[in-house]
């Protein structure tokens, strides 16, 4: 899939975490239907991805919005969730930083 010509850009937020490594049968997912349930009806939300190394225990998530007001209007809640969901997870979270996306391209 290919994101072309969208008249406004689209805008990132990644959240950096730190937590204890994951072992190799541990399930990465368990916990992201309750996460996307609390953001995915929050306006101008497009996406989440979620990365994580599993030896060191950091993860990564990113997610999209359609414009830039859209994710700054956001920010109170998505930080709400991004702590909530931290502390739950034995995580800390280190750093929160937003971007605008310069292009995306996936095969699909």
């Amino acid at each position: 899939m290919v994101v072309e010509g969208r008249g406004a850009a689209m805008f990132a937020r990644l959240s950096t975490y730190q937590g204890s490594p994951v072992p190799a049968e541990g399930d990465l997912s368990a916990t992201s239907e309750a996460v996307v349930k609390q953001i995915q009806d929050v306006p101008g939300f497009v996406g989440v991805y979620y990365l994580v190394d599993r030896s060191t225990g950091k993860a990564v998530s990113m997610t999209l919005w359609e414009d830039e007001p859209s994710m700054e209007a956001s920010e109170e809640r998505a930080g709400r969730i991004r702590e909530e969901t931290a502390r739950r997870e034995g995580q800390r979270v280190l750093s929160v930083e937003g971007f605008e996306v310069g292009f995306s391209h996936f095969n699909r």
